[in-house]
C-alpha cells in the first residue's frame, strides 16, 4: 500500500480525512490559484486540484497524493474566500435567500504510476434570508475569512441555511470523502 499524502494545508480537510482512519502526511502546495478567463468553475477546481496533487509528486514519488480545492458559485459568479471582514458580509449579503453551489475539485494521484483520478463534486445550500445585523454577528463569531463564500458549514455558518442538497455533506466542508473512497478503492486500497 502506497502512504497517503494530503496536498493541503487546511486544518477542515485534515479532519475530514482523519475520520477514514488511515495514515497519511500532509504538504502545502505552492501552486498559482488564480482563475484563467473563461474558465468554468468545475474546470478550475478540477485543475487545482489536480495541480495541488501533481506539484507535490517530485517530492513524495511513492505515495497516494489527495488534491482538493473548493469554490462556492452563486448564480455564474464564484465567490471564494474572502480574507476580510467587508468581503465576507458583502458575500454573504449578496448569498442571502439565493441557492449557492460549492464546487469541490478533488484528484488522486498515485504519484509512482502517474494515474491520476480527477472529479468535481457540487453541493447546493438553499440560503435564509439574511440581514445586516446577523450577517455580522456570525462573522464576529466565526470569522470564515478563510473559507470559500464565508461559510463555515462545521460551525455556526449551518445556521445561515434554509436546506441543501447533494449526498455527500463532507463535500460542503473541503473534501468529499464519499468520492475519495471509489478513487482509493480504484488504486488497491482498502478503506475499513
Amino acid at each position: 500500500m502506497l502512504p497517503l499524502l494530503l496536498a493541503s494545508s487546511s486544518v477542515y480537510r485534515r479532519e475530514l480525512l482523519a475520520r477514514l482512519r488511515l495514515p497519511f502526511v500532509c504538504s502545502s502546495p505552492d501552486i498559482d490559484e488564480s482563475h484563467r478567463p473563461q474558465e468554468p468553475a468545475i474546470e478550475l477546481v478540477k485543475r487545482l486540484a489536480r495541480e495541488k496533487a501533481q506539484a507535490l509528486a517530485g517530492t513524495f514519488p511513492d505515495h497516494l497524493i489527495i488534491g482538493s480545492d473548493q469554490v462556492a458559485v452563486l448564480g455564474e459568479r464564484i465567490i471564494g474566500k474572502p480574507h476580510t471582514f467587508e468581503n465576507a458580509r458583502d458575500q454573504l449579503l449578496a448569498a442571502s435567500g439565493a441557492s449557492v453551489t460549492f464546487l469541490t475539485g478533488l484528484a488522486l494521484l498515485n504519484s509512482q504510476t502517474g494515474h491520476c483520478q480527477v472529479d468535481c463534486v457540487p453541493f447546493t445550500v438553499h440560503m435564509r434570508t439574511l440581514n445586516q445585523a446577523s450577517i455580522e454577528r456570525y462573522l464576529h463569531a466565526e470569522q470564515p475569512y478563510d473559507c470559500a463564500g464565508s461559510f463555515k458549514a462545521e460551525g455556526l455558518g449551518v445556521s445561515l441555511f434554509q436546506r441543501t442538497e447533494d449526498p455527500d455533506a463532507t463535500s460542503l466542508i473541503g473534501l468529499p470523502l464519499i468520492r475519495l473512497i471509489d478513487m482509493l478503492l480504484v488504486e488497491g486500497l482498502q478503506v475499513p
